[in-house]
């Protein structure tokens, strides 16, 4: 059964065409993956959906009855307690409650209490008001909160923290378990990954799956989108393409269907070229000989070229940020060294005994919960934070280009040209040559960093640790905000790049592909294993077998374990 359709939407922002006319229909239980470059109308189409938003053609046609929840990209926090915020999903129970709250004022009133027929009314209206409590759920709607919030971590305790003093990750999955609280048809989630780490975006998954409406998720996440998607939507030139499968297969089958455009392209090409080159010879005959079965046949050929179906030229390769990660010098095969490190904040040990050494060539990933420090830890190696205990080492032709998550790196006062030539001095022509090559046009030059979308401030970012040119990097959650396409630009970039690489991510997919050793954060250390993101949970998923005690022959030295986790700090 169908849940929504879509019949020739169109919508526009000051006469600009954003999308459209758009045609797609959502069928029950369907997982669907909505994705497309940043800007393109991915979330305006979301909020359509939710009826949030208005289309200015078109219709969107909803299933009778049907009940929608909304996960907005960034959710703010108040003064509102975690459990009000949830219980707040459900209006229509909050508002009996209220009204049963104001009855029982009533009858405690004496002067109610004291006419029989006041006192009549009022129970008979209690009565009615607490059926229609019942019929809503009302005795079970805060058990559910209650669990939805202990399914993603908050205990009873907690429940009562006021929302504006967690972080972004936590607030969207208080916002998650108001969504769930409403018993939908249809979960509408825009970047419901953002700011989780690896175990919360874990159960994050674990709920897609297991949810029995359907869903439409509008996602960066390669590996969420493998996990839980079985069909893709692609939002580009202002249409809708469905393709079937999670997002690896959408990728290949993507790739596929241009190269055979391209064939057809290429060869119907050949074809009018031939019956126009026809046309003009006909043409020329008509001339010479006034032969009027020459006019005929080349009307016909005219004709055939105006039935054909046009295949449109595939665009193969679109534009990308021209991102190329080269360090201005090499660097000594030393990068950093952690020197028995550790650090504190107002007494509260963060970080305490870490022991380890960087070495030029590396690519090293930094995973944890939030809170585990590791953020703490970048800013540590970087320099930002100075170390409690012990020392940070850092190789004397080393130099350091850090990404900060919060954009702190940037001064959002600047203007762009600002921004970049605060780096490196350079004519204004050529920072905006730079600014050009990151997507920006001509006109954004001038534009304050503070205006920018988060996306457009990672290029940003990502445009300045190029022209630095430092030959180690350290990269705190440098995906978020970046659309596919950029994730794998820089991807693609960090793979050639001839010095360290540092980086702090909950991106599995990009852990996979750039790193080569993982380290998890957690009571104040750091454990060590070999590999990608996948190596690093199968090490942590392994049933731990304790060897047999080796026979040791007389003169035969200590034997070495084959190579293990290894753990670092307290």
């Amino acid at each position: 059964m169908t849940l929504v359709a879509l019949v020739g939407i169109t919508k526009t922002y000051g006469g600009h065409l954003v999308w459209g006319p758009l045609e797609w229909a959502l069928e029950e239980r369907q997982r669907v993956g909505l994705v497309g470059a940043n800007g393109c109308g991915k979330s305006t189409l979301l909020r359509i959906i939710a009826g949030l938003d208005s289309v200015d053609q078109g219709d969107v046609v909803r299933r009778k009855g049907l009940r929608s929840a909304y996960l907005p990209q960034e959710v703010r926090g108040d003064e509102r307690s975690i459990m009000a915020t949830v219980l707040d999903a459900r209006p229509e129970v909050a508002a009996l409650e209220s009204h049963l709250a104001q009855l029982e004022t009533s009858l405690s009133d004496p002067a109610v209490t004291s006419d029989m027929e006041r006192l009549t009314t009022v129970l008979d209206e209690q009565a009615a008001v607490l059926r229609r409590w019942e019929g809503a759920g009302g005795p079970l709607v805060h058990t559910q909160a209650l669990r939805f919030l202990d399914q993603l971590g908050f205990d009873r305790e907690t429940s009562e923290a006021r929302t504006d003093t967690l972080s972004g990750g936590q607030r969207k999955l208080v916002a998650l378990a108001g969504c769930l609280l409403c018993e939908p048809d249809l979960l509408l989630l825009d970047e419901p990954d953002t700011h989780l780490d690896l175990d919360h975006k874990q159960l994050l998954e674990d709920l897609i799956r297991s949810f029995r409406g359907g869903v439409i998720v509008v996602s960066h996440d390669r590996y969420l989108l493998d996990e839980t998607i079985t069909m893709i939507i692609e939002l580009e030139d202002r249409r809708l393409k469905v393709w079937e499968g999670n997002y690896s297969a959408y990728a290949v089958a993507k790739e596929l269907a241009l190269l055979r455009q391209q064939q057809q392209y290429v060869a119907q090409q050949k074809e009018i070229e031939r019956l126009e080159a026809a046309i003009a010879r006909f043409t020329l005959w008509l001339t010479i000989s006034l032969d009027k079965r020459h006019k005929t046949q080349a009307l016909n050929k005219q004709r055939m070229i105006d039935r054909m179906d046009k295949v449109e030229r595939p665009v193969l390769e679109r534009k990308k940020m021209a991102l190329r990660l080269q360090p201005h010098t090499r660097g000594g095969q030393k990068a950093l060294e952690l020197r028995d490190a550790g650090i504190a904040f107002d007494g509260e040990i963060v970080l305490l005994g870490l022991k380890y050494t960087f070495w030029r060539g590396q690519r090293v990933g930094i995973v944890g919960t939030n809170g585990a420090g590791k953020s703490v830890l970048g800013n540590l190696l970087v320099g930002n934070y100075p170390p409690t205990w012990g020392e940070v080492w850092q190789g004397p032709s080393v130099t350091l280009g850090y990404y900060a998550q919060g954009h702190e790196t940037l001064d959002f006062n600047h203007t762009l040209v600002e921004s970049i030539r605060s780096v490196k001095p350079m004519y204004e022509s050529e920072a905006i040559g730079i600014l050009g090559t990151f997507l920006f046009g001509y006109r954004m030059a001038e534009q304050r960093v503070g205006e920018l979308s988060g996306g457009e401030r990672s290029r940003l970012q990502l445009a300045r640790l190029m022209i630095g040119g430092a030959n180690c990097l350290v990269l705190d959650e440098p995906t978020n905000h970046l659309d596919i396409a950029s994730a794998e630009v820089l991807e693609k970039a960090l793979s050639g790049f001839d010095g360290t690489v540092i980086v702090i991510s909950h991106d599995r997919y990009f852990l996979d592909r750039v790193v080569d050793e993982v380290l998890e954060v957690k009571d104040g250390g750091f454990t060590s294993y070999a590999g990608g993101y996948s190596a690093y949970m199968e090490a942590k998923q392994a049933p731990v077998v304790l060897p047999a005690a080796p026979q040791l022959t007389k003169g035969q030295g200590k034997q070495q374990s084959a190579k293990a986790p290894v753990r670092q700090g307290r």
